[in-house]
C-alpha cells in the first residue's frame, strides 16, 4: 500500500492512500488546483483517483470535494450525518457519485476495505478510517479531542498510522486564540495535543507498526520541532527508540509529504 500526506494541518487537509489498482483521496480540504499540484507532485494524476473519503463536515476537510468530484468524476464517500451536514457546502453532485454509509459500517473501494470507526470531535458523525489491502492497514485518527478506547483498538494492528499532533498545551493557553476556542480545543471534542499523541503511541505500539506520522499542526499553537520533540520525549521516557522500535515522522502543513510504500 501507498499513503501521502498531501496536506495536513488546521488550515486544510486532504490525504492520499492506495494500493496497487485503486487510489482514495481522505478530504479534499484545500482548493482544487492545490490539491492536484499536491498529487502531480507525487507523480498521481488527478483523473486516476477512484473516491474521496470524508471524515466530517468542517470546511477545512470538504473545501474542494464537489469541485474535484464534478471535474474529474469521483464518487464522494461519507456516513449520512455527514452528508446531511455538507450537502450544501459542496455544491451539485452526481447521484451516482454520492456514496452514502451507515454508521460505521465497513465498505469496499476497489481492492480496499475501508473501516470507519468513532472519532471523538464536534461534528455531525465524524469518522477516522482503516484502509485495508491483503495484509497491510494503514490508519487515520486527526482531529479527535482523546484516544478512546475505540480509536485505540482499530488503530493499533496497522503498519502505518496517521496521528493527531495538532497543538502544544502551553503554547494554546497563552497564545491569540479567544477562550471559547481554547475550551472548544482542550475538550474532549476537540483536537489532541502532542503529549497526548506520544501518550497514544506507546499505549498502542505493537511489533506490527512500522511507521507513526504526526499529522493535522496547528500553524498557531505548534510547530514541527515542538512536535516532534515532545513525542520522543515520550517514546524515549518509556524505553522506545525511533529507528528501532518504530519510525516517527512528521505530516508539515503546507508541504507534500514523502510517498510511504508499505510493502
Amino acid at each position: 500500500m501507498e499513503f501521502c500526506s498531501i496536506y495536513s494541518g488546521s488550515s486544510g487537509n486532504c490525504l492520499y492512500v492506495a494500493s496497487d489498482r485503486t487510489k482514495i483521496l481522505v478530504d479534499a480540504g484545500l482548493t482544487g488546483k492545490k490539491i492536484q499540484e499536491g498529487l502531480k507532485e507525487i507523480g498521481i494524476n488527478s483523473c486516476d483517483i477512484d473516491a474521496i473519503v470524508i471524515t466530517h463536515e468542517h470546511d477545512d476537510h470538504i473545501k474542494s470535494a464537489g469541485i474535484l468530484s464534478r471535474r474529474f468524476n469521483i464518487p464522494i464517500y461519507a456516513n449520512t450525518n455527514t452528508w446531511e451536514a455538507m450537502i450544501d457546502k459542496i455544491g451539485e453532485v452526481k447521484k451516482e457519485n454520492i456514496k452514502i454509509f451507515e454508521d460505521y459500517n465497513p465498505f469496499e473501494i476497489g481492492d480496499i476495505f475501508v473501516i470507519p470507526y468513532k472519532i471523538p470531535h464536534d461534528a455531525a458523525k465524524p469518522c477516522g478510517y482503516s484502509f485495508v489491502n491483503g495484509k497491510r492497514k494503514i490508519s487515520i485518527a486527526t482531529d479527535i479531542g482523546y484516544v478512546s478506547e475505540t480509536v485505540k483498538e482499530n488503530i493499533k494492528d496497522s503498519d502505518l498510522i496517521l496521528l493527531e499532533a495538532n497543538h502544544d498545551v502551553e503554547m494554546l493557553k497563552v497564545g491569540p486564540y479567544p477562550y471559547h476556542l481554547k475550551l472548544r480545543i482542550l475538550s474532549d471534542k476537540g483536537h489532541l495535543s502532542n503529549e497526548a499523541a506520544g501518550e497514544a503511541i506507546v499505549d498502542i505500539l505493537n511489533s506490527k507498526i512500522k511507521k507513526v506520522i504526526l499529522g493535522h499542526l496547528s500553524k498557531t499553537n505548534n510547530y514541527p520541532q515542538l512536535a516532534l520533540r515532545t513525542v520522543l520525549s515520550i517514546l524515549e521516557m518509556n524505553n522506545i527508540r525511533d529507528g528501532r522500535d518504530v519510525d516517527i515522522d512528521i505530516a508539515l502543513r503546507d508541504k507534500v509529504g514523502r510517498l510511504q510504500v508499505i510493502k
